[in-house]
């Protein structure tokens, strides 16, 4: 049966507006700077996302920056049928480009909180007399297991179901891969004409060793990605503090920073546990072929943290907004 092609896309992560590419509608109380290539090869989220690129495809090393910007504001998008959430944003987006201008394209999204792609846009990555969507179900599959494969490592950890959607100006493809035991898929992918549009939605099960769910909460509902570095046995030990207390905290409005330092405990403490922790199992992910090997130091990947992890410990959570 072929899908309705909605005008947006089921996804936790936003993917805001640029002149390269479409984006899901939102109410926008954003601030877009354009970039320069030298910007982006000094910018800590810039390098970084540069890093990852050229390490998943050494080819766009030699490929053009030619479009790069920072957007931040909030962004008001549905709860629930009655009501609206706000939601800050901070994403770094940089368009690269085969030299000529005519040739292979992606473009690269990331969130400058988290330091995580959350979305990838590839053109022209076939030739033009035989674009991506002539090719078979199966051949396009493979192509789209390779740029998630290539991005975030382990594609066979999913469950795929591939839907033609109702759109009668192109065809057009979307690709779900969710966990098991998920609801909602973990990436979705649209695929059209020579294009490949993939978003990392989130849409997880909680992790097995989250002891209380709602430590980190946006909206009001649960971010396991984040619930689960503060499920941390070692930050537990260094407040004197159980899961459940924990929560009961953060639920008063207070951040993770500020329980800390009614304890006489500074934040560089608290975010030490916290980074090794993660750090720890980065470094066994990467051991077992889980994830593809970064090559940097315990040092690096330290430094490298404080961009994920100190919003984290300074988060606050709210509730939502209702409009």
């Amino acid at each position: 049966m072929k899908k309705r092609l909605i005008g947006g896309i089921v996804a936790a992560a936003i993917l805001v507006p640029t002149a390269g590419f479409a984006a899901p509608p939102l109410i926008e109380m954003i601030t877009r700077k354009p970039m320069t290539a030298e910007q982006v090869k000094v910018d800590e989220v810039g390098k970084a996302t540069l890093e990852k690129l050229y390490s998943a495809f050494p080819e766009t090393r030699s490929f053009e920056i030619i479009a790069a910007s920072n957007a931040q504001g909030d962004v008001l998008q549905p709860a629930d049928s009655t009501g609206l959430s706000q939601m800050k944003v901070n994403q770094t987006s940089i368009i690269l480009q085969e030299k000529g201008g005519s040739g292979k394209k992606i473009a690269v999204h990331t969130n400058g909180i988290s330091g995580e792609i959350e979305h990838v846009d590839q053109e022209n990555w076939e030739p033009k007399e035989k674009p991506l969507i002539t090719l078979t179900d199966q051949e396009i599959k493979a192509k789209v297991d390779r740029l998630i494969d290539k991005m975030y490592g382990n594609v066979k950890a999913y469950e795929f179901a591939m839907e033609q959607m109702e759109n009668p100006n192109q065809k057009t493809l979307m690709l779900n891969y969710t966990i098991k035991g998920s609801e909602s898929p973990f990436f979705q992918v649209f695929v059209h004409d020579n294009a490949i549009n993939l978003t990392r939605v989130g849409g997880e099960p909680a992790p097995s060793h989250i002891k209380v769910e709602g430590l980190f909460t946006r909206d009001g509902k649960p971010d396991y990605a984040y619930d689960s570095i503060l499920n941390d046995d070692k930050l537990f030990s260094l407040l004197k503090i159980s899961p459940t207390e924990l929560k009961e905290e953060l639920a008063k409005g207070k951040s993770v920073a500020d329980i800390a330092a009614s304890k006489n405990i500074s934040k560089q403490q608290v975010y030490e546990v916290i980074a090794n922790t993660q750090i720890e199992k980065q470094l066994e992910a990467e051991q077992n072929g889980v994830v593809p090997k970064s090559n940097r130091s315990k040092e690096q990947m330290m430094k490298d943290g404080e961009l994920k992890f100190l919003p984290i410990i300074e988060h606050k959570n709210e509730t939502p907004q209702k409009k």
